[in-house]
């Protein structure tokens, strides 16, 4: 980091947060400050809706799933598209028409206050970790890569998202989200133009395909049933609808973003413009991975890309043994390299995958020393991957702008749940559990003081918490345990309509019992012992949606069939 990378990062997220809390200063009422004061345009909705999808995690894990997995990640998103068609034709109209501040309000009108409440809840449960996590990840890599502090760099995300998420609102976080989708855009794009152009005499954007694809870097579709493969065609489009139309149709962190829209019609073209755009961009992030692999097959990479691992192993026992894997890792790179150079032959191929396997013998070995060494230590490098190639290759300058990038991410998506978090706690929880009416000044007051409270609380969950395997799943798990449930519950609300609250109720609380059991004994402890989970994680949208479809029809027709 040179003097010119901290002016450029210090004065574009300081740009953010001054124009945010500038541009929407004075909001005066519940109407302005948790919906934006229903003025909205479709291209901001649509980037706002964009932003709040697009974490830190998404600029740091992507390229780094693609660096060691290839581009068979982008099918996650495959249902994403088709849940925006359903949300654009069932979801919205029903919110407008009612004109709810939170997507839970509508399910006091069709069952009862408890079903609303518990709704609620599962909602601040899941949103408030993921929140910690949106701060945690940028943080905690950032930390190690640059040396700087855990606990500040945690607050200093928190404190900057909250000045002016607790100034303007739900519109202050839809102004800043232009703006950050802008600098995000921005940085990617000339990344991506950097790494070709660091490529090597010869080699063109159409041969780094090629190269890629010999190492089954370019594998994007994959058709097979296995339901634990996590990644297929198939949890895309099934488990990953799903998982969309809860985010995208219940999740108040997105339905607030569209709740903002000027007309029903300003919505949806923002959210069809966020499904035309989404899976496209999710490929492009990927295929920026997918060519910083490129890059490190005519260059030097460490065996393990987590500076924290490589510096404990060196000033231990086990540094001449980690020495020597180091040795073999490079022969290997530079056989490769031979190969590359050769030509892309059927046999030089064959020759090239062979290569890799052991490499990733190796790295697997690398890893086991690691952990031999501190066992605190993360081993899995994918979150690492592109930052340190930042750090290592690119131009001064530059550096700062795509450290921008990604704290504009952490901020822009933290922001976006702040916000929900307080308007549902304000609306959903306090406003309509406190038996006095006050007048709109206060519960504008109360949003500010929930936004406050949920980002000091973010903060803390964020100074706690370990990472994960790959924190982009962690997110998505989190999501997954949770949607599924609550799009059941809305579901049934909009096509089941003799079910009642009661059986609605009851039905969510033992579905929710039940997925977070077969999560835990089903997939996480089997994974701890080194064994294939019984399911994909993204199969808990469906079965969750399922269980509580079902459970609650059998309740409402065996037992409250009176009512």
């Amino acid at each position: 980091m040179q003097s010119i990378d901290w002016i450029v990062l210090s004065i574009t997220l300081a740009f953010i947060v001054i124009y945010g809390a500038w541009k929407t200063r004075g909001s005066k009422n519940v109407e302005e400050y948790i919906k934006g004061g229903n003025d909205t345009k479709w291209w901001t909705i649509g980037l706002s809706v964009m932003a709040t999808q697009a974490s830190a995690i998404t600029f740091l894990s992507t390229p780094g799933q693609a660096f060691h997995s290839g581009m068979g990640f982008v099918q996650f998103y495959f249902g994403l598209p088709i849940a925006m068609v359903i949300i654009c034709l069932v979801f919205i109209p029903i919110y407008h028409k009612l004109k709810v501040y939170t997507a839970y309000e509508f399910l006091e009108g069709r069952f009862d206050k408890k079903t609303r409440t518990l709704t609620a809840i599962l909602f601040l449960i899941q949103r408030g970790l993921a929140a910690g996590i949106t701060i945690f990840a940028p943080a905690i890599i950032l930390s190690a890569v640059l040396g700087w502090d855990l606990i500040t760099l945690n607050v200093i995300i928190g404190v900057l998202v909250i000045i002016y998420t607790v100034s303007g609102g739900t519109k202050a976080v839809s102004v800043t989200q232009k703006q950050q989708m802008g600098v995000i855009f921005a940085g990617m794009f000339i990344a991506f133009y950097i790494i070709l152009d660091y490529l090597p005499d010869g080699i063109t954007f159409t041969k780094a395909l090629e190269i890629a694809g010999a190492s089954d870097k370019m594998q994007v579709l994959d058709f097979s049933w296995d339901l634990n493969n996590r990644y297929t065609v198939w949890t895309g489009i099934l488990g990953g609808t799903f998982l969309m139309l809860s985010y995208f149709g219940t999740d108040q962190s997105q339905v607030q973003r569209y709740l903002s829209g000027k007309s029903v019609r300003e919505s949806q073209l923002g959210l069809i413009f966020n499904g035309l755009l989404k899976v496209p961009m999710q490929f492009f992030i990927l295929l920026v991975g997918v060519m910083v692999f490129v890059f490190y097959q005519f260059n030097s990479s460490p065996l393990n890309f987590n500076p924290k691992a490589q510096e404990a192993v060196v000033n231990s026992e086990y540094a001449l043994k980690y020495k020597e894997l180091e040795t073999e890792h490079q022969k290997i790179e530079n056989e490769k390299k031979v190969l590359i150079f050769e030509g892309l032959t059927v046999e030089n191929k064959k020759q090239i995958q062979k290569l890799n396997e052991q490499d990733k013998t190796l790295k697997e070995k690398a890893k086991e020393i690691i952990e031999k060494v501190d066992p605190k230590v993360e081993t899995n490098d994918k979150d690492y991957v592109f930052i340190q190639f930042i750090l290592n290759n690119l131009p001064k300058g530059l550096i700062g702008l795509l450290l921008a990038v990604i704290l504009s991410a952490a901020m822009s998506s933290t922001a976006s749940e702040l916000n929900a978090l307080a308007s549902t706690t304000a609306m959903d929880l306090y406003k309509r559990n406190v038996t006095k009416e006050y007048s709109d000044a206060h519960y504008v007051k109360m949003s500010k003081w929930f936004t406050l409270g949920w980002g000091i609380l973010a903060i803390i969950i964020a100074c706690v918490a370990n990472l994960f395997d790959n924190l982009i799943q962690l997110v998505n798990i989190i999501g997954s345990i949770f949607y599924g449930n609550v799009l059941g519950i809305f579901l049934l609300a909009f096509f089941v309509k003799f079910v009642k609250g009661n059986a609605v109720f009851i039905a969510a609380i033992i579905t929710q019992i039940l997925i977070i059991s077969i999560y835990y004994f089903g997939i996480y402890l089997l994974q701890q012992r080194g064994e294939d989970p019984i399911i994909s994680y993204l199969w808990l949208n469906a079965i969750g949606c399922g269980m509580v479809m079902m459970l609650a029809i059998l309740l409402q027709k065996i037992i409250f069939k009176k009512n």
